[in-house]
């Protein structure tokens, strides 16, 4: 639902709101929020809302310690796991500099910018996510695989809680099972345009971890937090264990790309951005595509898995190649790949 600033204070005024967190995060992807009271959000949507940045992550330290949150309207949200009275809402904010210019490491800004630059070129992109997660207690009882059932499957119910928390928050997952790993879980998403789908994937992240703590369970979405358990795929690994990108069988609307590299540790903003720029370039140059493969390359020959260019087998190489990369270059400022890259 599209909201107007307007609409947002009349609502906070008549429905016993008592706090309103204003919500971005560090360049990681990793959740920040400030909370205000109804009596500032006024000022909030007219001037911002000025916070020191000085000791986050990928803010540029003291160079920009002072910058300010301007919420957007249309993300309002009421927290189903708060109290019903006294309502705790959320908006998602972008980042400005004290001279009103976009903070340039504000990555939900920079999708913002991709999303903007391939409407100029005629496109539209739409992202549907499968979120994997781990559940886990003090003491390791989920035996549970791939797509089991209770009283295998011990994360049913807390996986029920979470899709019913994200419908009240007018989200509405496609999906949901348990994994191969034990406390391993997965929640997919009909797919939505860019932006509504990192904000929902960062606004999992938090139901997932507050739906968890409310079960006495801990969430984690690392890509391997036990060896051998987890999605080899999305590890730093050379153990791949298919393609990096699949078309699902499917028909009409479902027909869609698959690419399993990222992970639910990752920013999706940033993730959803270089995938824009990837296809707006690869459109532009018309790149040639690899040639199509329906083998599991890691049992395959060496005369066909040598068709393929493989990902970086470690962060290290990993970062190499993003310093090195003319295409993150062109996209992302020089800041944010110097954090990333621990320059």
């Amino acid at each position: 639902m599209k909201y107007s600033a307007q609409e947002v204070i009349q609502f906070v005024n008549e429905d016993d709101v008592k706090f309103i967190r204003l919500v971005f995060c560090d360049v990681f992807g990793r959740q920040k929020n400030v909370s205000i009271m109804p009596s500032e959000l006024e000022r909030a949507f007219s001037q911002g809302i000025a916070i020191d940045a000085s000791a986050i992550n990928g803010f540029g330290g003291d160079v920009h310690s002072d910058l300010f949150l301007h919420p957007d309207p249309d993300t309002l949200a009421i927290l189903p796991w708060r109290p019903e009275h006294g309502k705790v809402v959320r908006m998602f904010c972008s980042i400005t500099t004290p001279d009103g210019q976009i903070f340039e490491n504000d990555t939900r800004s920079i999708l913002i910018r991709a999303i903007e630059e391939a409407k100029k070129a005629g496109y539209s992109f739409f992202f549907g996510s499968e979120m994997e997660f781990y559940l886990f207690k003090l003491d390791e009882n989920d035996k549970a695989g791939y797509m089991d059932v209770a009283p295998a499957d011990k994360g049913e119910n807390v996986r029920r809680e979470i899709c019913l928390t994200l419908e009240q928050m007018e989200i509405y997952p496609e999906s949901s099972h348990h994994e191969e790993g034990p406390g391993q879980n997965e929640i997919d998403f009909r797919y939505s345009d860019a932006l509504t789908a990192a904000d929902n994937a960062m606004t999992f992240k938090a139901v997932v971890r507050a739906v968890a703590s409310k079960n006495g369970l801990w969430a984690d979405f690392s890509p391997k937090p036990i060896d051998n358990k987890a999605p080899k795929y999305v590890s730093w690994s050379s153990e791949n264990r298919s393609q990096l990108i699949r078309i699902p069988a499917a028909k009409g609307e479902y027909i869609r790309a698959e690419l399993r590299s990222p992970d639910p540790y990752a920013n999706p903003y940033l993730a959803y951005a270089l995938l824009i720029y990837a296809g707006l370039d690869g459109i532009r140059e018309k790149t040639e595509l690899p040639p199509a493969s329906d083998v599991n390359l890691h049992l395959a020959s060496k005369e066909i898995t040598d068709q393929y260019r493989s990902l970086p087998e470690s962060l290290h190489e990993a970062k190499e190649k993003a310093l090195d990369s003319e295409f993150i270059a062109k996209y992302l400022p020089k800041m944010l790949i110097n954090t990333y890259c621990g320059e």
